[in-house]
């Protein structure tokens, strides 16, 4: 037997339908007495017939099933005919809106087989070809009505399910979107920060050792140390209040890369400043020929900056070569120091993860390790225009 695809118990709706078709029934053929008045059997069977209707979304093929058992006895005994049709009629709609369509059409066969045969065989006077064709007409609706009902569920059910996934599609996209943000303030933090905290450390370190000697040492190399340090607080200050009005804008009116105060190649020359203010011999090149789309040159700044800063912690270096080479649509951006070829022997850090995903943020790749001759290469190709996301 087939039964409710939707699951649950009898509900109320189908218990007040069975109750009003029911007395409907009873009413209509005790006023209407066809060949037979109404007597108690007869209400048994309407009755009978009536209560199964209850269970119609439940277990719709068994009362269908019932609801012929019912009510050929009661044609049979030629009780009025229509009210027990209307009866049968609904468990056959109702059946028909949980099946195939090709199954409604076998069913719908039987049911006229057995509804023809019945008035040809139940009756004294053989039924006219126009109550055959008005009792099968009304056979055919109603499976056209539920095959109809069975459209309708199903469409409603579409509509409702796209609804859900476009709700979860949009779900997911907030996540990334969400955890995109986070891991974008967690690299910049980390750039700025790190290399703002790694050159005041440096820097303050050589104030105190020139602080502490006897006799003191030569006024201007101890103020060009707190001034190192004055300016690096600046800086650090400048470019923390530029991302965080990134953060702040709501209204997204200008790309992140295209906020003023985050430097790009033009930023290059007072970095690599500072880093020679830590004692390191660095060499600039290529830093002032065609200029990349903003958001690149964003990238090629924060990887020299956080280069520097992993050789001004790690690499006891004492010569950084940092160039720049356009060929073919290409930034090409190389970093190499003579250090002792490693950049963190202090436990696991972010620095050359950091790096890598600045590359792949503008649709470039980027390569960090030992050099062949000893140091360490950090070597990205970037476009010249941005080609994609991360």
């Amino acid at each position: 037997m087939t039964k409710r695809s939707d699951g649950g118990g009898v509900s109320l709706v189908d218990v007040l339908l069975a109750v009003v078709l029911g007395a409907g029934a009873i009413w209509s053929a005790w006023m209407w007495p066809d060949r037979r008045e109404l007597d108690p059997l007869g209400v048994a069977f309407l009755c009978a017939a009536s209560l199964t209707l209850a269970w119609r979304r439940v277990r719709p093929g068994a009362v269908l099933l019932a609801s012929f058992v019912l009510t050929v006895p009661y044609h049979a005994r030629e009780y009025l005919h229509e009210s027990a049709a209307t009866l049968a009629l609904v468990a056959l709609g109702t059946y028909a809106a949980y099946i195939r369509r090709a199954q409604a059409i076998v069913v719908g066969g039987l049911t006229l087989i057995v509804v023809l045969v019945a008035m040809t065989l139940g009756g004294e006077d053989p039924p006219t070809w126009r109550e055959r064709g008005g009792m099968a007409g009304w056979v055919v609706a109603a499976l056209i009505a539920g095959q109809a009902w069975r459209s309708h569920r199903d469409y409603v059910g579409a509509i409702i399910d796209r609804a859900e996934r476009a709700e979860r599609t949009r779900d997911e996209v907030a996540r990334r979107r969400v955890a995109e943000e986070r891991l974008r303030i967690a690299r910049d933090l980390h750039d700025l920060l790190a290399h703002s905290i790694t050159l005041i450390g440096v820097q303050a370190g050589v104030a105190a050792h020139l602080a502490a000697q006897e006799p003191p040492p030569e006024r201007t190399v101890l103020e060009g140390a707190l001034d190192t340090i004055a300016e690096t607080c600046r800086s650090a200050r400048h470019e923390l209040r530029a991302t965080l009005s990134v953060l702040r804008d709501t209204e997204e009116s200008a790309p992140y890369e295209a906020v003023p105060g985050l430097a790009g190649l033009d930023g290059l020359v007072p970095l690599t400043s500072a880093a020679r203010s830590a004692g390191i011999a660095v060499t600039l090149t290529g830093h002032d020929g065609p200029p990349p789309a903003p958001e690149v040159g964003v990238a090629v700044y924060r990887i020299v900056q956080e280069a520097l800063t992993n050789v001004v912690k790690h690499a006891r270096a004492r010569v950084v070569e940092v160039e720049l080479r356009r060929a073919a649509g290409e930034l090409w951006l190389t970093v190499i120091d003579d250090g002792r070829g490693t950049m963190n022997t202090e436990g696991p850090g972010f620095g050359i993860l950091g790096m890598a995903e600045r590359a792949r943020s503008v649709g470039g790749t980027l390569k960090a390790g030992p050099g062949a001759s000893g140091g360490f290469t950090v070597t990205a190709v970037l476009p010249m225009t941005r080609r994609g996301t991360e």
